[in-house]
């Protein structure tokens, strides 16, 4: 048991939760312009764009409407059939509707994933530096965290053969991400190639799929997903949702395509978590997939303009190199030139600089010399902050 210090005796499991460092320098910097510093936000990560004005408009017409009642707890059948659309239209795939789970954002899934696979005496390999919500739910669960590398000699793409050397019969579940949270590093092709022929050695290991930014590349980069290798499906959980490529992350709608063999239980644990999704909600979701996606192209050009002004201002830093971001809206710059830990930079630079980053060692502990920039602000401010960057150094 966990004694909080009021007398109340807690699960010790709580111990094992982490945070996400990212809402905490939002705070940070929300305190900071309180008292009238002028701060430049480049540390959370959501657009800065609003929600394309007909998906707000099907919600507010989905309420009018009368959409105020539960509805399925693995989301209304309309939504699951857009989102299978979509795929199609996306990755050339099928997909049935009944294995498409709507959920609140794309934690749940993450949070649904942990529990199903994780308990003590089991592993479940992340990639680190990565999404910080990975390690802290795999501890949570009660199974071992282990960690594989993404590297910057190898554009923070992870290496199949590396991942694999590290699996064992203890090993349940391994989690990817590409475009990747921090680094906007992309894994081509041919290693996922060599990752899921590999994986044909390991039956028994499941794949949580984050592709919450697959919208997001530059370049002339294409993603590949998952869903693109049919041998994995039938223990393949591929993430994805509206927070990124719609702007909609104040929404809270995300979903996943789950194995038939594990529906039944995601389903129960939706029901016994949340019941299920708002309802109008879910007829913005509908919307944004089956409406015109204009706004979402528009939104990426300008990400990728942003994204090569602050890549080419990072790399003139005395100090600091940054490697070609590929996709996602983050750039992952090394610091180490400077001197800095990288929580001192990303201290210094909110207190003193007025630009609010996130420290790698936010995204685990191989984020040591890095820092997260996120690009989802103004070109101007992009420039403002890089000048300050580059003063306070």
């Amino acid at each position: 048991m966990s004694n909080n210090g009021a007398g109340l005796n807690l699960a010790a499991s709580l111990d094992r939760l982490g945070t996400e460092s990212a809402f905490e320098v939002l705070e940070r910097a929300r305190q900071l312009a309180v008292i009238g510093k002028d701060i430049i936000n480049l540390g959370i990560g959501q657009p800065d764009f609003k929600t394309p004005d007909h998906i707000t408009e099907a919600a507010v017409k989905a309420l009018r409407d009368g959409h105020h009642r539960y509805t399925p707890a693995n989301g209304i059948p309309q939504l699951r059939e857009a989102v299978a659309e979509d795929l199609h239209r996306r990755h050339g795939v099928d997909v049935n509707p009944d294995h498409v789970v709507i959920v609140p954002g794309g934690k749940p899934t993450m949070f649904f994933a942990m529990l199903m696979f994780g308990e003590p005496g089991a592993e479940i390999m992340y990639p680190n530096p990565g999404f910080p919500i990975y390690e802290s739910m795999i501890r949570f669960s009660g199974a071992k965290a282990v960690p594989f590398a993404l590297e910057e000699t190898n554009g923070f793409a992870f290496s199949a053969e590396a991942v694999l050397s590290q699996v064992n019969e203890l090993t349940r579940l391994i989690i990817v991400n590409s475009p990747a949270n921090p680094t906007g590093g992309i894994t081509p092709k041919e290693e996922i190639d060599k990752f899921c022929e590999g994986l044909e050695g390991f039956p028994h290991v499941a794949v949580l799929s984050d592709e919450i930014y697959s919208n997001m590349l530059y370049g002339g980069r294409q993603h590949t997903s998952f869903l693109q290798y049919p041998a994995l499906r039938d223990r393949l959980i591929m993430l994805d949702g509206w927070s990124k490529s719609y702007a909609m992350t104040g929404w809270r709608i995300g979903y996943a395509v789950w194995p038939e063999s594990c529906v039944e239980y995601v389903t129960r644990l939706c029901i016994n978590d949340h019941s299920c999704v708002n309802a109008a909600v879910q007829q913005a979701a509908i919307a944004a997939l089956k409406g015109p996606q204009d706004a979402v192209h528009k939104m990426v050009s300008e990400f990728d303009g942003r994204r090569r002004i602050i890549v080419d201002g990072l790399n003139k830093i005395p100090g600091v190199r940054c490697v070609d971001a590929a996709g996602a809206f983050y750039a992952f710059p090394n610091i180490e030139e400077t001197g800095l830990t990288s929580r001192d930079f990303q201290n210094h630079m909110l207190e003193k600089a007025g630009v609010a980053t996130v420290s790698g060692t936010s995204f685990g502990s191989w984020g040591e010399g890095y820092v997260r920039f996120s690009y989802a602000n103004s070109t101007e401010n992009i420039n403002r902050a890089l000048e300050r960057v580059a003063a306070a150094l």
